[in-house]
């Protein structure tokens, strides 16, 4: 569904994917399937997203930003792709940055360019990351810095000493900054 009100200028659309008024989608930008693009949204040419995406209101994406598949971006976050910005100069190349596979990034949250944030990695609203978030990991603040751990549904998980633990019991341990299933 494309709404009377969007302006989405690429053939490159993923079956089934929603576009809200005011959605600016430029030619060379992919989405992929089942995603929903909320109004008041802009998608760069080099921008690449997956499928079952969310981009709420106010999100804008610039090229060189690779939103993978289950991605949920909150309203009004901010990305940058280019570290010395300045008027009708740009860089050769944008910087990338990449969102892997069911992280979220929560509302008014800034993330600089040229990071990563982890497989359902949690970005904490608000929050201005400066360096790659680690999968499942939960950061907040400015700058953001783990505070936690989440599972794949987003849940934080509970401290138990030598072990952390779901709601379904299920255990983890962290190694190397990495969340491990027992």
């Amino acid at each position: 569904m494309i709404h009377p009100l969007a302006d989405i200028r690429s053939q490159k659309i993923g079956k089934s994917s929603r576009f809200w008024q005011f959605a600016i989608v430029l030619e060379g930008a992919k989405v992929g399937e089942d995603c929903n693009i909320n109004c008041h949204t802009f998608i760069e040419n080099d921008v690449v997203i997956g499928d079952r995406v969310t981009l709420k209101s106010g999100v804008y994406l610039w090229d060189g930003i690779r939103v993978e598949n289950d991605v949920f971006i909150g309203p009004n976050a901010t990305f940058v792709n280019d570290p010395l910005p300045r008027s009708k100069q740009f860089p050769n190349v944008f910087q990338q940055t990449h969102l892997r596979k069911g992280c979220s990034i929560g509302a008014n949250a800034t993330i600089l360019g040229g990071l990563e944030i982890g497989e359902y990695a949690l970005v904490g609203a608000g929050s201005v990351v400066t360096k790659s978030v680690p999968s499942n990991s939960l950061v907040v603040g400015n700058p953001a810095r783990v505070v936690g751990w989440v599972n794949e549904k987003g849940e934080r998980l509970q401290n138990k000493g030598e072990y952390l633990i779901d709601n379904d019991g299920n255990k983890f341990k962290i190694e190397k900054n990495k969340l491990i299933i027992l």
